[in-house]
């Protein structure tokens, strides 16, 4: 549905500026956070629960089965902050343990209140404090609670979204916020066989390529864009420079879009990259962490050796 809206500012949106700019580059490209409008979160979780996305299940099973030693690590006086929060549900295995407060931070307002919600349903005795910010973006975390250490939780493979630049400034700003005493436990996606990888990004149901053409309908709703989402199909690539799979958005023919008062020409088979997922090895992993300011004082894997949750200290 064509949603006519040309008055949006790419100056003053943010949004829009991004689509604009990224639009507009020889190569067109989008940034990954776009994807997590309210449906894309909630398109996300879907993606979690399919056969081929093993990642979810995987990293599961390690807070599962190494569920003391984590809570060793965290120990039990912590505050909880989460990065890119999401549904939280994984968060649920560390929670268990934790009598302090638990601060989420999601760029999705409404996903986050409802995760929020249900946290605080779930364990009443804990304060629930949630933070609506792109985790990427400068601030503070105003919360000083009982005194207990913090400890940063980023799980998944949210880490593998970000380029080197983005994750050293991540790395940075969990220092800020968690201090010199501070831990954080991080998950990474580990560097396996190619196809495994590629089929995890494109699913035999088409969750994954649903999750992708989203970021078009977002597009068209929120600023007026006119994609025509069956113009366009989802690809999943795998680019052994960068060990990550990419999502590509290919266009099927030659076309032409307007959005915010502006025209983007597209040829056929041309594409916007819409995210890349890095894959690390435990010794890549730590190379970063290092840059960041953290070592690498945990390392938990699953019994495949498919995904590894890194406990990290400050140097």
């Amino acid at each position: 549905m064509l949603h006519a809206n040309n008055s949006i500012d790419p100056v003053e949106n943010a949004f829009a500026r991004d689509v604009v700019a990224g639009l507009s580059a020889d190569v067109k490209t989008l940034p990954s956070r776009w994807l997590y409008d309210e449906r894309g979160s909630a398109l996300f979780e879907e993606i979690t629960r399919q056969d081929e996305y093993y990642l979810t299940r995987a990293e599961t099973s390690i807070l599962r089965e190494r569920q003391s030693d984590i809570a060793d690590f965290v120990e039990s006086r912590a505050i909880l902050i989460e990065y890119g929060a999401g549904a939280g549900v994984k968060t649920e295995l560390v929670l268990a343990g934790l009598r302090d407060p638990y601060v989420p931070i999601d760029i999705a307002d409404a996903f986050l209140a409802e995760t929020s919600k249900r946290i605080a349903s779930r364990f009443p005795s804990l304060w629930v404090r949630p933070i609506e910010r792109n985790f990427l973006d400068v601030f503070e975390v105003p919360f000083d609670g009982s005194g207990g250490c913090r400890t940063g939780f980023f799980p998944g493979s949210t880490m593998g979204n970000l380029n080197t630049i983005e994750a050293k400034t991540l790395l940075a700003q969990m220092g800020r916020h968690l201090g010199d005493d501070g831990r954080a436990i991080i998950g990474v996606d580990l560097q396996k066989n190619v196809d495994t990888l590629l089929r995890a990004y494109d699913d035999s149901a088409g969750v994954t390529a649903a999750f992708n053409l989203n970021l078009l309908e977002r597009i068209n709703t929120e600023l007026g864009g006119d994609f025509r989402l069956e113009q366009f199909e989802h690809a999943a690539r795998w680019n052994e420079i960068e060990k990550a799979v990419e999502m590509h958005l290919v266009s099927l023919c030659d076309q032409r879009v307007t959005l915010c008062g502006r025209t983007f020409n597209f040829r056929t088979s041309e594409t916007i990259h819409t995210e890349s997922s890095r894959k690390y090895t435990a010794e890549s992993f730590e190379r970063l962490a290092r840059s960041g300011g953290w070592r690498v004082a945990e390392a938990w894997q699953d019994a495949d050796g498919l995904f590894g949750l890194f406990g990290l200290t400050r140097y």
